[in-house]
């Protein structure tokens, strides 16, 4: 198995995923883009193709078919009904379920055993579906093997909104956001930190509560305001699959499996090589334990097993 990603869906974030992936340095060796769509396909290829003059690392990028993924190491699902504006996300759900479930059997039907990365809303319930159909293929696929960009995105965005407040670099925010992709995510704030000060030292809680809801409510006016979000997610793919590839045991908010409810939801997590090698426990309030619970309760409410 090489350094291969094979990237299904080249609408507005795959597209974003693609070029944020030639503007960094990466260990990718060669990027191949399915979409039903061929012509934007093969338009996204040649147009990233020119750009590789400049690029920071070298890759082969092109367009290919569901066989391609047989050897590939990461498969990055990015297809799906976009989010539109007054719709939340598990609004998505019956839309995009159908898509997923028909990417999953191309995909397993053609031997695939590597990691599925995915970025498709709802996300943990994507996520969710694409382990279970993948295991209905092949009983042995893990729940390691099935990673979904999570609360990766909303998490930037709390450290970027921190940071801007405090005048910090944002690589100094040491802070998360779990829970559901959604609008039940929460922030634990008695475990965020500026270096190694408490969080607590520098924001009043009604600063905290307004930068919470700003970040909950970022996508909706993002959406609002130009129809769909792709930057930050792209970017935040690219560090996902940069630990993958770089067997970097980095610490992520991503969409993982949590037994107990047999659902996928997001909490810091370690990731390497072999996708998640462990989930961080967090020392949560009895406060914040009541909103993972409630995160927890909105995905299984939605179960569509």
């Amino acid at each position: 198995m090489n350094n291969k990603v094979v990237l299904i869906g080249c609408g507005n974030v795959g597209s974003s995923f693609a070029y944020a992936l030639i503007n960094q340095r990466t260990k990718i060796g060669e990027l191949v883009i399915i979409d039903t769509n061929k012509d934007k396909a093969l338009g996204d290829v040649m147009d990233l193709n020119h750009s590789l003059a400049f690029a920071p690392s070298k890759l082969k990028i092109r367009v290919g078919e569901y066989k391609e993924v047989e050897d590939a190491k990461i498969v990055c699902i990015t297809a799906g009904i976009n989010q539109k504006v007054g719709e939340t996300r598990l609004d998505l759900i019956n839309k995009n379920k159908v898509i997923i479930e028909d990417i999953v059997a191309k995909v397993m039907d053609n031997s695939f055993q590597g990691i599925f990365l995915v970025a498709t809303n709802p996300l943990d319930i994507m996520t969710n579906l694409v382990y279970k159909y993948a295991k209905l293929k092949n009983p042995s696929f893990k729940a390691s093997q099935v990673i979904g960009s999570g609360t990766s995105l909303d998490t930037s965005r709390l450290r970027f909104l921190i940071g801007d407040k405090l005048n910090i670099n944002p690589n100094n925010v040491h802070a998360y956001v779990i829970g559901e992709h959604g609008d039940s995510e929460f922030v634990p704030w008695k475990s965020a930190t500026i270096g190694l000060n408490p969080i607590s030292n520098y924001l009043t809680n009604e600063e905290l509560d307004n930068i919470y809801v700003e970040v909950r409510d970022s996508a909706y006016k993002i959406i609002e305001k130009k129809g769909f979000t792709n930057f930050g997610i792209g970017v935040c793919l690219v560090k996902i699959v940069n630990a993958i590839l770089g067997d970097e045991n980095s610490i992520i908010t991503i969409s993982c499996y949590n037994k107990d409810n047999d659902i996928f939801i997001s909490i810091p997590a370690i990731i390497n090589k072999d996708g998640v090698r462990d989930i961080i426990n967090l020392n949560l309030t009895k406060e914040e334990e009541d909103k993972l619970l409630n995160s927890i309760n909105v995905l299984k409410n939605e179960n569509i097993y």
